[in-house]
């Protein structure tokens, strides 16, 4: 058995990630982008910075007040992220998305993410686990325009 398949081992990493979430705390430097993502059905508010240095996401960072879903979450897309270049990051971002919202993904490539690949039987946990994604990809994005 995959150990992600352990039910109780997948708490642990929610919980651990919640707990001692990975890259907490704003740098506020300018070469960091920053957005702010919330959820308005409930407390969820964080500001994510990324960092990008030659097509590279060097350092990503986080901040605010949010649920176990979404720290956790959070602190996992950190962790998988850094150090991929954009296009590498848009592939696990898509792909991450695809598994919340129950359409075809390559479960490969997302490491401890699927720790929510059934978030979908909780659907008001979906927004939870997708905040740091659409922050995310919107910063990616506004990187495409300038």
């Amino acid at each position: 058995m995959n150990v992600l398949e352990d039910r109780e081992v997948r708490r642990e990493i929610i919980l651990d990630n919640y707990q001692n979430p990975a890259n907490r705390g704003l740098t506020n430097d300018v070469h960091y982008i920053r957005e702010n993502t919330n959820n308005e059905s409930c407390i969820d508010n964080l500001d994510i910075e990324i960092k990008v240095v030659d097509g590279v996401l060097e350092d990503i960072r986080f901040d605010g007040e949010a649920c176990a879903i979404s720290t956790s979450a959070t602190s996992l897309m950190i962790k998988k992220l850094i150090g991929k270049t954009v296009n590498e990051a848009r592939k696990i971002l898509q792909n991450y998305d695809n598994m919340i919202e129950e359409k075809e993904y390559d479960r490969d490539i997302l490491g401890d993410l699927i720790v929510y690949d059934e978030i979908y039987k909780q659907p008001n946990r979906k927004k939870c686990a997708l905040l740091p994604r659409d922050a995310i990809v919107k910063m990616l994005n506004r990187l495409d325009e300038s």
